[in-house]
């Protein structure tokens, strides 16, 4: 088998896995948990996404998905009625929905038109950034269908230049592609752990910069979201305090099983190093440039090293014909949007991607 369907699925690297299983034993016996070890799972989680992009740890909190950190974003930012949401069209649509939501509160939601080569038109979004109606630019850090890397750098420069909030679906580039939050000016991301993090279903984490907590209005009440719930022994007197950092957007009780797994698998990609992931996806495609150069295919995806991600998308004179032939000589990739999706990871190699060349060669 020759696994390439990194942005669906990640494989439970071998550590993970055994984490899991000694942590699910555990569970069999729950008195040999204290609420101190419970509770260090997540710490150790939130430190583990907070290296991840390069983050202070009390602007993490946990989720178990990607749509959790931008339904608290649609929901909690300060937007009101006439005022406008940009997106670029054919974001995901765990990246739509929770906008379109906000017309029932008279919240215009714009989706910007593509650029003729099918990705987000950064020009555009740029010239819609200076309307000072624009309130909140959501956007992928990588698109789902065409590996797209959005210029974060400059269209957040730009948004924070002109009060503009921006929310990133970020689960398509953390872990393949290096993201700093340093440097790049983001307000809200959001980001599964179940396919570049290799971690289970259930894990995943969300970014608040620090000057929005008094700002991101929590639309729940998570009850360890408040000061006071750390003493189990006197929970009873409700202190409406916030948390002071983003664990007040949380609800809990989170899954604790797959907090592990996270870290576990955010350790080993932290080990070898995000800028050499990147550079080894930059390298294992090579074999898919050399079939474009000979008319066997059209990549569909940018190549340049500002728009490029752990993702290829192609297209052959028969793409449909292509992918089942893959699928029938043990290749796992996607069909998304009338394109065969290539998600390579840091441990695929050169030689595999040469036999799946061949193998779309093959098929004409």
């Amino acid at each position: 088998m020759t696994y390439l369907n990194n942005a669906s699925i990640g494989p439970l690297p071998e550590r993970t896995r055994r984490a899991l299983e000694a942590f699910t034993a555990r569970r069999t016996a729950p008195h040999s948990f204290r609420d101190s070890d419970l509770a260090d799972v997540l710490e150790q989680a939130r430190l583990h996404a907070a290296r991840l992009i390069n983050a202070d740890v009390t602007e993490i909190g946990l989720a178990t998905n990607t749509s959790y950190g931008l339904n608290i974003a649609a929901a909690g930012l300060p937007v009101v009625s006439g005022e406008i949401v940009i997106l670029p069209d054919a974001e995901f649509p765990a990246n739509v929905y929770p906008w379109l939501k906000l017309r029932e509160r008279g919240v215009v939601v714009e989706r910007v038109p593509l650029n003729a080569a099918g990705w987000p038109d950064e020009e555009r979004i740029l010239e819609r950034l200076r309307d000072p109606r624009v309130r909140v630019l959501a956007i992928s850090l990588v698109q789902f269908a065409s590996g797209f890397r959005a210029d974060l750098e400059r269209l957040g420069a730009a948004a924070r230049q002109n009060g503009t909030f921006v929310v990133v679906d970020a689960i398509q580039g953390i872990g393949a592609v290096p993201f700093d939050v340093g440097r790049t000016p983001v307000d809200v991301l959001s980001c599964g752990a179940q396919k570049w993090l290799l971690a289970p279903w259930g894990g995943g984490f969300f970014y608040v910069r620090r000057e929005l907590h008094d700002v991101l209005r929590a639309p729940f009440g998570g009850w360890m979201a408040f000061e006071g719930t750390d003493d189990f022994t006197r929970l009873t007197t409700y202190d409406m305090t916030p948390r002071p950092d983003a664990r007040r957007y949380e609800l809990v009780t989170l899954p604790f099983q797959d907090m592990l797994a996270m870290t576990e698998s955010t350790r080993l990609l932290l080990e070898i190093g995000i800028e050499r992931i990147a550079e080894h996806l930059r390298s294992v495609r090579e074999p898919v440039l050399e079939a474009q150069h000979r008319g066997v295919l059209e990549i569909v995806s940018p190549l340049d090293e500002r728009h490029d991600s752990g993702i290829i998308c192609i297209r052959t004179g028969d793409t449909g014909g292509a992918y089942h032939s893959l699928n029938r000589a043990g290749v796992v990739s996607a069909f998304r949007e009338g394109v065969i999706r290539l998600s390579p990871h840091w441990y695929n190699t050169r030689q595999e991607i040469e036999r799946v060349m061949a193998i779309v060669d093959e098929s004409g």
